[in-house]
């Protein structure tokens, strides 16, 4: 994969992940399923760039890690255990990126 489209897939993640995600999503997405969907949904707009399959293939991706690893982050944070909440959140962000990097093959458009 070129080193170009690498990196803009790691900032097409960056703000979809984390600007587009409000701070009621992020709260409630592991307390309610629509919270999550809708999450999902706003996370894959930015990916249609590359091509409507590829944002679906990620769209679906990122509910399956998110799923996990928002329950994990809410159990850890609430006990108190903010070493194993940091590692969920990097954990989940280097399984993003995997799924982006193996799903690249889906790419359809760029410009």
């Amino acid at each position: 994969m070129e080193i170009k489209l690498l990196l803009l897939i790691v900032w097409v993640h960056f703000i979809a992940d984390f600007i587009l995600q409000t701070n009621y999503i992020a709260l409630n997405k592991s307390k309610y399923t629509e919270c999550l969907l809708i999450h999902c949904g706003i996370y894959s707009i930015p990916f249609l760039i590359f091509g409507v399959g590829y944002a679906i293939i990620n769209g679906i991706l990122h509910f399956i890690v998110d799923y996990f690893s928002s329950a994990l982050t809410t159990v850890f944070y609430a006990n108190d255990k903010r070493h194993w909440f940091w590692v969920t959140i990097g954990c989940d962000q280097a399984i993003h990126m995997t799924c982006l990097v193996l799903t690249s093959g889906y790419i359809k458009c760029m410009f």
